[in-house]
C-alpha cells in the first residue's frame, strides 16, 4: 500500500515539474511565419500598416512577424508607435535588415533595438539615430553639434548602463532644448537595450554620435544576434532560441513553418499618399481655386465640390504629418489675400502680401527633421507663383463674366426691343425676340410701333413706345 502511495505522490511531482517547465517556457504554435516589408520613411503609413499587420498575424495564430526593413530613418510619433506595438506583442517580432545593402538608421535602429529578435544581412548597416535637426547641420557650427565621442571602452561589460552619464562627451555652449531631446532620446534607446540584454553603450553612441556599425560589427558587439543572408537562413538560425514575451517566455519552433508575405492594401497605399507633404500643400491650393471659383461663379458646382474633397484629403494629411499651424495659417492667409487683391484697389499691397505668407507658411509648414517630409523653397516658392496665377487667371475671368451682358432669362427681356404686331379690343401683342408677347403700355400703341421692354409681369411685358419718344 505505501510504495503505491509513494508512486503516486512521485508521479504528481513529476506532472507538477513538467507542466511547469511547459509554462515557462511554452512553444510557438503552428501557424505561418508572416514577413512584413517596410521601405523607406517611416511614418504615419508605416505606423498603421504594421499596426494592421500585427492584429492580421495575431488572427492568423502566426509563429512569427518578421519585420523586414530598410530605412533612412522616419518620424518620432510613428516610431514610437511602432516600438509600442512591438512591445504589447503576444506574438515573437523579428527585425531584419535586409536585403544587403540596406540600412536601419535614425528611427530603424530604435524599432531594431525594441525587437524580440534582432537580425541583419551581410553588408548592411545600422546607426547614426541622432535627430537631424537636433545635432546640426553638415558643416555648420562646430559647437552647435555634439562633440566626436571617444573610442568606447573595450573592457566595459556589453549592456552595461551604470556610467552613462560619465560616458556622455562633454559640449560647448548647449542649447537646453537640443540637451533635453538628445537626452531623451538617449535614455529611451537605452532602456530599450536594457529591455532586450543588448548593447546599451552602443545604443547611446548611435544618438549622441550618430555611430553606425555594420553587420559583423555588430554582430560581434552584441547589438543584434543574427547575421542571415536570406529569410530561409534566418529563420534556420532563430528556430529553438527562447524569446521573452509579455505572457512568459516563448521557443521558436520554425522548422517546415509556412512563409506568407503581407502585401500593402489600398488603404496603406492611400495613406503612403497622402502622407507626402508636397500633395497635402498642393490639395490645400486645389481646395482653396476650387471654392473660390464656386463662390465667384455659383451654380456650376463642380468646382466647389472638388474644392472642399481635397481641402478635406489635405486637413486629413495634416493631421498624420508634424504639421506647424502656423504654418497652414500663413498659407489661408495668404492665399485669401491674393484673393483680396483682386476685388481691393490695395495696388499690389495685397497681392505681395499675401505671397510673402504663403511663401513662409509654407516653409514654416512641416515640423520634422527628415529631409522626406522637407518641401524646400524651390517647391515652395513654385506653389506660390502658381497659386497667384491662378486665382489672377480666375478672378479676371469672373469680372469679366459679370461685366458680360445677360443673354437669358427674365433680367435679358429688359431693354429688349419689340415691334407691335397685334391690336385687339383690349389687348395689343408685340413681337420681342422673334417671340408673340402680350404687352401693355400707359401710352397708346399702333401696329408697327416700336416699343422697349421695362418690365416683365409674369407673361405680360410693361414697355414704353420707342416710335413716340424717337419722334
Amino acid at each position: 500500500m505505501l510504495p503505491t502511495i509513494l508512486r503516486q505522490l512521485l508521479l504528481g511531482a513529476l506532472l507538477i515539474g513538467v507542466c511547469g517547465a511547459v509554462s515557462s517556457a511554452q512553444t510557438t504554435p503552428a501557424g505561418p511565419v508572416l514577413v512584413l516589408t517596410v521601405e523607406g520613411v517611416i511614418g504615419p503609413a508605416t505606423a498603421d500598416f504594421f499596426h494592421r499587420s500585427l492584429a492580421r498575424a495575431q488572427d492568423r495564430g502566426a509563429r512569427l512577424l518578421v519585420l523586414q526593413m530598410d530605412t533612412p530613418g522616419g518620424l518620432d510619433t510613428s516610431m514610437r508607435s511602432i516600438i509600442k506595438d512591438i512591445l504589447a506583442s503576444p506574438i515573437p517580432i523579428v527585425t531584419y535588415v535586409a536585403p544587403e545593402g540596406a540600412r536601419a538608421a535614425s528611427a530603424g535602429t530604435y524599432i531594431l533595438y525594441a525587437s524580440h529578435v534582432a537580425a541583419m544581412a551581410p553588408a548592411t548597416n545600422l546607426g547614426a539615430a541622432t535627430p537631424v535637426s537636433i545635432g546640426g547641420l553638415p558643416g555648420g557650427d562646430p559647437d552647435q553639434r555634439p562633440s566626436r565621442a571617444p573610442e568606447p571602452d573595450k573592457s566595459a561589460k556589453k549592456g552595461d548602463a551604470s556610467n552613462a552619464a560619465e560616458r556622455r562627451p562633454a559640449r560647448s555652449s548647449p542649447d537646453s532644448m537640443r540637451e533635453k531631446a538628445v537626452n531623451d532620446a538617449a535614455a529611451y534607446i537605452r532602456s530599450l537595450a536594457q529591455l532586450r540584454g543588448r548593447n546599451a553603450e552602443f545604443a547611446e553612441q548611435a544618438v549622441l554620435q550618430a555611430s553606425s556599425l555594420s553587420a559583423e560589427e555588430a554582430l560581434r558587439g552584441g547589438v543584434i544576434e543574427v547575421v542571415a543572408a536570406d529569410l530561409p537562413e534566418l529563420l534556420a538560425k532563430i528556430d529553438g532560441r527562447t524569446v521573452v514575451l509579455p505572457s512568459g517566455k516563448l521557443t521558436l519552433a520554425l522548422k517546415q513553418a509556412p512563409v506568407e508575405t503581407i502585401q500593402p492594401d489600398w488603404r496603406a497605399r492611400m495613406l503612403g499618399v497622402l502622407s507626402n507633404p508636397m500633395l497635402a500643400m498642393v490639395l490645400m491650393m486645389i481646395g482653396v481655386y476650387g471654392l473660390f471659383v464656386e463662390f465667384t461663379s455659383p451654380g456650376f458646382g463642380v468646382p466647389g465640390t472638388a474644392g472642399a474633397i481635397a481641402l478635406l484629403l489635405a486637413l486629413y494629411s495634416f493631421h498624420m504629418l508634424p504639421v506647424n499651424w502656423a504654418g497652414v495659417a500663413l498659407l489661408a492667409l495668404g492665399a485669401v489675400l491674393m484673393i483680396a487683391e483682386l476685388f481691393l484697389p490695395s495696388f499690389g499691397a495685397l497681392g505681395v502680401g499675401g505671397f510673402i505668407a504663403f511663401i513662409l507658411g509654407g516653409l514654416m509648414l512641416f515640423d520634422s527633421d527628415q529631409p522626406a517630409f522637407d518641401v524646400g523653397w524651390p517647391f515652395v516658392v513654385g506653389l506660390a507663383l502658381t497659386s497667384a496665377l491662378t486665382i489672377a487667371a480666375f478672378g479676371a475671368f469672373a469680372l469679366k463674366s459679370r461685366r458680360t451682358p445677360i443673354v437669358s432669362g427674365r433680367e435679358e427681356m429688359l431693354s429688349a426691343p419689340g415691334i407691335v404686331i397685334a391690336i385687339d379690343a383690349a389687348t395689343a401683342w408685340a413681337e420681342v425676340h422673334g417671340e408673340r408677347w402680350r404687352v401693355r403700355s400707359s401710352a397708346s400703341l399702333a401696329l408697327g410701333d416700336r416699343v422697349r421692354v421695362v418690365r416683365v409681369d409674369g407673361l405680360t411685358l410693361d414697355v414704353t413706345n420707342h416710335s413716340t419718344e424717337g419722334s
